[in-house]
């Protein structure tokens, strides 16, 4: 984030997300808790303290105003997993509704891919129009023709985070969650990061949300690199992460994100590790009210850095 559950998951998870931005649908979210064998040597097995994740050290920014994005913006990403095209991915800003910002990220597949994992999906976040903060989060998804949905509520006077989730016709589900000092969703990230003061050095950390746990994303901002994109050349600011499963400190996502150095700090790229390896989603269309669309041509599928 994506599914959404996916590939948002890589923004961040990013990036955010993601990491992901999207979601193709990452199965250890779901194994059962494995990682200490049994001891069958011991009358009295070895007790290891449990794994804990750093607290972030300081909040996140003010953000930069006013924002880069606006009602109409449409972003159109390719998908791709371990080096195959996997699908497309579309983040589109709606109208104000009720005080707060909607974001609709919708995400499938390809014929191609379909025979390995088959996704379809839908996730949309309510953000507040200065903070950028969610309120509420809902994911609606089919995977290999199980449908997940999932609804989130944000409480940040509290600091809480409820989880409502449904997996085909089993029993619903219900998690609740405490963030440290930042709680975001795998697709509000990517609109929060786009309004930061980045520059060499920055330091980033939050909580976020992606496949029904919550994630501690910890980062940097290396350096400002030119890339060639799909849609041309761009100077951009290069964030690197790593996003922690906060109940289980072994599970954790390497993030990388590009995101341009210009007035609309479009998020260009990013890469991150799954379940099924390295998922990558680039930037390869652009629509902005008032603006040309912009699209990537023939021969400029790549992306260089």
């Amino acid at each position: 984030m994506s599914s959404l559950r996916p590939l948002l998951a890589t923004w961040l998870l990013m990036c955010s997300g993601g990491t992901a931005w999207a979601q193709l649908p990452d199965t250890e979210a779901d194994k059962p808790d494995a990682d200490k064998p049994a001891d069958t040597h011991s009358a009295t097995p070895i007790e290891e303290p449990p794994l804990t994740v750093q607290p972030c050290a300081q909040a996140l920014p003010a953000l930069r105003m006013p924002l880069t994005f606006m009602a109409g913006e449409v972003l159109e990403f390719d998908l791709d997993a371990m080096g195959a095209q996997a699908g497309k991915m579309t983040l589109r800003v709606q109208k104000q509704q009720n005080g707060q910002i909607p974001v609709l990220a919708e995400a499938q597949t390809n014929s191609f891919f379909s025979k390995v994992r088959r996704v379809r999906g839908s996730a949309t976040t309510w953000l507040h129009p200065r903070t950028l903060r969610p309120r509420r989060y809902v994911e609606d998804a089919t995977e290999n023709e199980l449908r997940r949905k999932v609804e989130v509520a944000f409480t940040h006077k509290d600091r809480a985070i409820k989880v409502d989730y449904q997996i085909g016709q089993r029993n619903k589900g219900q998690f609740n969650y405490t963030y440290d000092k930042d709680g975001l969703d795998v697709a509000g990230s990517i609109y929060l990061l786009r309004q930061l003061p980045l520059e060499e050095n920055m330091s980033v950390c939050f909580d976020v949300y992606g496949v029904r746990r919550l994630w501690r994303m910890q980062g940097q901002v290396l350096k400002k690199e030119q890339v060639t994109t799909p849609l041309g050349q761009f100077n951009a600011w290069h964030l690197s992460g790593v996003a922690v499963r906060l109940d289980r400190p072994k599970q954790r996502r390497e993030v990388h994100v590009w995101i341009s150095d210009d007035a609309r700090r479009l998020p260009l790229a990013a890469v991150g590790t799954l379940d099924l390896g390295t998922v990558r989603a680039t930037l390869t269309g652009v629509s902005r009210p008032g603006e040309k669309r912009q699209e990537a041509g023939p021969g400029k599928e790549e992306m260089k850095w």
